[in-house]
């Protein structure tokens, strides 16, 4: 059954992030050969409808305005709700970050739709589109269908493969007004505190610390192994609880929920709260003096050493390595 999906493509920093690809691709596969939109909520963000249709998209739908410039979840669900009255859609996906965990429960309950949130993989079988999720702060995975018409889901960053971007594709691009009023809230200036560099949520990549690391001061090595990788720096809550650095870094059951490629745990002893977020990443490796550690339950490698001994030799060795590759 062809259907009609859109994606809401998110904009960070004048840029889309890659969770925007990964949806135009699971996107695909919920229209089993229909169309898929890409939808773009914002100010001055029509110049990126054509990365999203390089990457698979068959046309744009654009809603620009000056309320529209910092995410508010009444101005983003008046411009979404527009386009979804005009483009009559069988389905929409977003990426499970923290403005699709936001906006898309309103979405479903104005729409009187079911949603499947956080979804990690999914496939067709026998004519239905079957979901799979993490439960239990991902000990376990169900699979689950929508029972209605109306296709609604979104997908954990960093576990679907987005398609191949095609430079030679292109569509159309159309531009809708829509009247943004009667705002609760309006966003004036956002301060970020998080580092700068890799996006923590989409990093391929992670280094992350634990109360370890001792001090502020003990991150050091992890950021310049991180420097050398081309990582994101993480941490547990016990050390941004320990003020060692901000909780904008936070992994875990209360921060953020990571997959990486790789995950390298420094100084973390693996509690479950911390595992939540992080357990899914594709290879683990954790350095750590204590042998008993948790983490080393769920670590592809283990490295059981002081870490302010092993990472610099790391980051020689991956320095090395990566000058002749």
């Amino acid at each position: 059954m062809s259907r009609k999906v859109l994606v809401l493509g998110e904009v960070r920093e004048g840029s889309l992030r890659n969770v925007s690809f990964e949806a135009v691709s699971a996107a695909k596969t919920i229209a089993e050969g229909g169309e898929v939109v890409a939808v773009l909520v914002g100010k001055s963000v029509s110049s990126l409808a054509s990365e999203l249709i390089q990457y698979g998209a068959d046309r744009a739908v654009v809603v620009e305005d000056e309320k529209l410039a910092h995410y508010t979840s009444d101005g983003f669900s008046q411009a979404v709700l527009a386009v979804i009255d005009q483009e009559k859609p069988e389905g929409m996906v977003f990426g499970h970050t923290s403005l699709g965990k936001d906006l898309s429960p309103k979405l479903a309950a104005r729409l009187q739709s079911g949603l499947i949130s956080d979804v990690t993989s999914l496939e067709v079988v026998g004519g239905n589109i079957v979901f799979t999720r993490p439960i239990y702060s991902g000990k376990a995975f169900e699979k689950k269908v929508m029972a209605d018409s109306f296709i609604f889901a979104t997908i954990r960053p960093n576990n679907i493969e987005p398609l191949a971007k095609d430079e030679s594709r292109t569509g159309e691009v159309k531009s809708v007004s829509v009247e943004i009023k009667d705002l609760r809230s309006i966003v004036k200036e956002v301060v970020r505190k998080a580092s700068e560099g890799v996006d923590l949520s989409e990093a391929k990549i992670i280094v992350a610390g634990g109360r370890g690391v001792k001090s502020e001061e003990g991150f050091k090595p992890l950021k310049e192994l991180a420097d050398v990788l081309g990582a994101a720096v993480g941490a547990s809550r016990g050390a941004c609880d320990a003020n060692y650095c901000d909780y904008s870094l936070q992994i875990g059951q209360t921060g953020k929920v990571v997959t990486p490629d790789l995950y390298i745990a420094c100084g973390i002893s693996g509690a479950i709260q911390h595992l939540a977020g992080m357990s899914n990443s594709k290879v683990i490796v954790a350095i750590n003096k204590d042998p008993e550690a948790n983490i080393f339950k769920v670590a592809d490698y283990g490295i059981v050493g002081d870490l302010f001994e092993v990472l610099p030799l790391l980051t020689e060795e991956f320095k090395t390595v990566l000058v002749n590759s």
